[in-house]
Formats: structure tokens, C-alpha cells, sequence
């Protein structure tokens, strides 16, 4: 009969030495406890241990300082890290540093089980070095749903699987490819990014293979296209539900044969990208309508990531609210906190624009507020007044807002609320402030609080926007750089 596997763990809280011996020790395994780093890593340099679980904080030092060391000492030796430090950056620094897993606190005791069998049933290779990444934070959010971000994230980092990320406008899909990228293999190359929505259809497959000249008409020059831009690095595709059917072949080809001609050309051109794409929409319907190829969606969703709305993470927007006020700060806006009835009001909210919203309201915040804390009647104020902004802003990627319906329907539900009386009179006044308000508002956050270029982007005359700002009493934050 083989010997039970022994597991190694250190942790200084004894209740949580207690729970994983307990559960390590009910699933067979041997197990053995430390309150410090220095009695785990002698333990280990004694050759002791099938698998070691840490801590990355402990007493008398840091997890992640003796994990390059037990690598280089045993490399074959899995390491699972804990932290309640839950942030991208400590997924990213456990993965560099040759950690088998990141774990979360709270954890799952099961799903720690689970990890460790797997550990051990798995012949793991060496770690191989990479370079220190800062503590530059690209990701926000201690949410569950962003730690199991955080940590498919960090399994990604060092290989150069395709990736499909799926999820609402919003939610930040460019953001997590910048991360892929940044904190990748590819990371010394270029990382370029193409908009298929944003393209006329007849110039996508130049725009991403490039076109000779004369190829078609008015292709006065040789133009490169973004995978020859993208050589050596990462090729970011974004909606890419709304690439045309022919250039979704091309592309294909691109996956399967690892080259391309360009448009007008014979050669067939090798090349060395990897492939992020993302979409707000669902492929698979898409197919169903023989809108996308379903060979492409299975070559682009090798690795299927998605990101979720705010929504459903509402305990990450104090610290999304709190690094965009810092992000706004270094921009030259003055500092601003949110008390805790913002807070609440601002959790309680639904977020249909996400995180973009919610870094949008930030800014607003900034620049028009001259409070130093934010309060959560202003913040009541602009949630309010967002829902009546005349804004042209698109919901779905695609369909802008039927602005004349929204506002027939804002009405009925105004004269309904009444039920059979009238509301009181001067109606005609009230809406054209309720529109005028946000509709400044928006632009002079916009323009961080520049009323020249306000007025020219609002299309007025300066002195009528400077008497608009005045009788709606709308704060104007002056001292911006």
C-alpha cells in the first residue's frame, strides 16, 4: 500500500491550520503545520513534503520571497499560495514566481482538495524565470467572480493560447487583453488593437492583412495591416461578431496555417501573433443565423473568458470608485472620497454601462462637485440624471438610444405618477432643465471642466453656456490644470 502523500502548510492564523489539516487529513492525505515561513522552508531544504500550502503574508516574511528559492531547491515541489491580498497583481506574482496555484481567502475546502489531488496527480515542470512586473495594478475588484478572473488569467500569462473574452459593453474586454499581453511571454512585442464595428466592411481585410498598391481604388501605396503590425506581439480583435464573412475566412486561414496574403498580393506571408478576441454579443447565436463561421468560433475560443458585469460584482465598486478617483487626481482634479451612504446608494444601483460608467460618474464627480466628500444625495442626483441625458450613446455596441422615446416614455410615466390630477404647472420649464442640467453637466466633465471647449462642443455661444451654467446652478470645479 503507497504511503499518503504529505502536505506541508503554513499559516500564522491557527483556526485556518486547524480547518485545512482537518480537511487534508479526512481526504487521506499526511499533513504537517507551521506558523511561520522559516520552519516551512526547513522543512523543505530536509527534502520533506509532497506538496507545500502558504500564506503569502507570514510573520517573518513573505511567501512570495522563498518561492523562487523552494523552485530552484526542488522545482518538481507544487506550492499552492493563499492570500486575503486578493488582486490581480498577487494572482500575476504567485504565477511568476512558480506557484502551482493561487488561492483566494475565504477559500472553498473542497475546491482546496480538489486542487491539491490535482497537483499531485499532475508532473509539473519546471517554473521558468520572468521578470519582475511592478505593482502596477491593471484589474480592480476582490470579488469571487474577479478572482476566478484573476487566476485563469494567470495561467494564461505564459502560453499563447487564443482567447475569446465575452461580456457586456463595459466590462472592460480591452483591458484584460492589455493584461494578457502586459504580463505575457509577448509583452516585448507590440500589442495592436482593431475595432471591427468601428470599420466600414469593405476595408476590414486591408485593414487587418494590409493591401498593395493598386489593389483597389485609391490605394496610391503599399499599406501594412495590423497583423504585420502586430508581429511578435498580440493582435487584439474586438467585436468580433461583427467581422463580415469573408474576412472571417481569411482569418481562419490565418489560424489554421499560421500565414496570409496580403489584399492584391500572391505571397503568402508567415507570421507569429497571438490571437485575443472579444464580443458583446453571443456567437453561438450568431452562427444560428449563419452570421459567423462556427469553425472560426471554435479556432478563436480555445480559452473562453467571461467578463462579469458590474452588476453582479457590486462589492468591487468601492475600489473601482476609489482607483478612478485616484486615477483622476494624478489628471489634476481635485481629491474626493465617498461617505458611506454613497456607497451604499452606489451598490445598491444596477450599473446597465458598467464599469465605464461608473469611471464616467467619477469624473463627473470630480469636476463639477466642489465637496470634498461625495454624498449620497449627489450621488442619487447624477444616477437620476443620467437616465434623462440627451446623450447619443450606444447600448448594445451597435443600436444608439431612441432618444424621442425614451423621453415620450420618461412623460407617461411622469403624468402617471399623478394618476388622474395634473402635475403642477410650469412643466415645460422643469424638462428642459431635467434635459439641460445632465446634458451640460456631461460635457463639462467631458471637457474637465473647460467651458471654451464646453461651449464648442455643446455647439453655443460661451456666454450663453457661461448664464446656463449660472441660472441651473450647476458646480464648475476651476482650479483644473
Amino acid at each position: 500500500m503507497a504511503a499518503a502523500a504529505q502536505i506541508l502548510v503554513a499559516d500564522d492564523d491557527a483556526a485556518i491550520r486547524t480547518v485545512i489539516s482537518q480537511a487534508l487529513i479526512r481526504a487521506g492525505f499526511e499533513v504537517r503545520v507551521t506558523s511561520n515561513i522559516a520552519t516551512l522552508w526547513r522543512w523543505i531544504s530536509a527534502g520533506e513534503g509532497d506538496l507545500a500550502i502558504t500564506d503569502v503574508l507570514m510573520p517573518d516574511g513573505n511567501a512570495f520571497d522563498v518561492l523562487p528559492r523552494i523552485k530552484n531547491l526542488r522545482p518538481e515541489l507544487p506550492v499552492v499560495v493563499m492570500s486575503a491580498q486578493n488582486t490581480f497583481m498577487t494572482a500575476i506574482k504567485a504565477s511568476e514566481r512558480g506557484a502551482y496555484d493561487y488561492v483566494p481567502k475565504p477559500f472553498d475546502l473542497t475546491e482546496l482538495v480538489s486542487i491539491v489531488r490535482r497537483a499531485l496527480a499532475e508532473p509539473k515542470a519546471p517554473a521558468q524565470p520572468t521578470d519582475d512586473m511592478g505593482e502596477n495594478m491593471p484589474l480592480v475588484g476582490r470579488s469571487p467572480a474577479m478572482q476566478d478572473i484573476y487566476r485563469a488569467l494567470a495561467r494564461m500569462m505564459q502560453t499563447d493560447l487564443t482567447v475569446t473574452i465575452s461580456g457586456e459593453s463595459g466590462t472592460g474586454k480591452e483591458l484584460v487583453a492589455r493584461a494578457l499581453h502586459d504580463y505575457g511571454r509577448r509583452r516585448k512585442g507590440p500589442f495592436v488593437a482593431i475595432n471591427m464595428a468601428a470599420i466600414p466592411r469593405d476595408l476590414i481585410e486591408s485593414e487587418l492583412f494590409g493591401h498593395e498598391k493598386g489593389a483597389f481604388t485609391g490605394a496610391q501605396a503599399r499599406s501594412s495591416g495590423r497583423f504585420e503590425q502586430a508581429e511578435g506581439g498580440t493582435l487584439f480583435l474586438d467585436e468580433i461578431g461583427d467581422m463580415p464573412m469573408e474576412a472571417q475566412t481569411r482569418l481562419l486561414r490565418v489560424l489554421q496555417q499560421g500565414e496570409y496574403t496580403v489584399v492584391g498580393g500572391r505571397t503568402a506571408i508567415s507570421t507569429d501573433v497571438r490571437i485575443v478576441a472579444a464580443t458583446n454579443k453571443d456567437l453561438r447565436q450568431l452562427i444560428g443565423r449563419g452570421l459567423f463561421r462556427e469553425d472560426l468560433f471554435y479556432r478563436l475560443n480555445v480559452v473562453p473568458l467571461r467578463l462579469p458585469p458590474l452588476r453582479e460584482r457590486v462589492e468591487d465598486v468601492p475600489d473601482l470608485a476609489r482607483h478612478f478617483f485616484q486615477e483622476v487626481q494624478k489628471e489634476g482634479l481635485p481629491r474626493k472620497t465617498l461617505n458611506q451612504g454613497a456607497l451604499e446608494v452606489m451598490r445598491r444601483y444596477h450599473w446597465p454601462g458598467n464599469v465605464r460608467e461608473l469611471e464616467n460618474l467619477v469624473r463627473r464627480l470630480a469636476a463639477l462637485y466642489p465637496q470634498d466628500e461625495i454624498s449620497a444625495e449627489i450621488i442619487e442626483h447624477e444616477i437620476a440624471a443620467d437616465h434623462a441625458r440627451t446623450l447619443d450613446r450606444p447600448v448594445d455596441g451597435n443600436k444608439p438610444i431612441d432618444l424621442s422615446a425614451s423621453v415620450e416614455r420618461y412623460l407617461a410615466d411622469y403624468f402617471a405618477s399623478f394618476g388622474e390630477d395634473l402635475p403642477p404647472a410650469g412643466l415645460h420649464g422643469r424638462i428642459l432643465r431635467d434635459v439641460e442640467y445632465p446634458l451640460i453637466a456631461a460635457a463639462l466633465a467631458a471637457t474637465r471642466g473647460n467651458q471654451v471647449k464646453a461651449a464648442d462642443l455643446l455647439g453655443v455661444n460661451r456666454n450663453t453656456l457661461r448664464k446656463k451654467i449660472r441660472d441651473l446652478d450647476i458646480s464648475v470645479v476651476r482650479s483644473i490644470r
